[in-house]
């Protein structure tokens, strides 16, 4: 297999964490509720999970415009097929994020029209 191939097979490769209850910041019913700003001090949970995502995004569009910006100077030391993979890169996770947000505020919207 071409090592290129292999780089960016590599690069693509989704991960996904388990999230296990008490990493989500679940507790069992009549468990006691900590103090705010407690839970995301103690491992993170879903609002850390999300920022560090967005952060991760937001990294990977700053490095593609870094790289179509070396290109455009002609830098040697910038393969065009690094920036390409960087720009398909950053494009597949701004998708994911734009998914992940319109599923939030469908679930948000389902949940404020139900009728108590």
């Amino acid at each position: 297999m071409p090592t290129g191939r292999r780089s960016i097979r590599a690069i693509m490769e989704l991960r996904l964490n388990t999230v296990t209850p008490s990493a989500a910041g679940l507790r069992p019913a009549g468990a006691a509720r900590p103090a705010p700003g407690v839970e995301g001090a103690a491992g993170g949970g879903f609002s850390s999970a999300l920022s560090g995502a967005l952060r991760e995004v937001s990294n990977a569009q700053n490095e593609s415009s870094r790289l179509q910006k070396e290109v455009q100077m002609e830098n040697p030391q910038v393969s065009l097929e690094q920036t390409m993979v960087a720009i398909q890169k950053a494009q597949v996770g701004f998708q994911a994020t734009l998914n992940v947000r319109n599923r939030l505020v469908q679930a948000y919207t389902d949940i404020m029209n139900m009728q108590v």
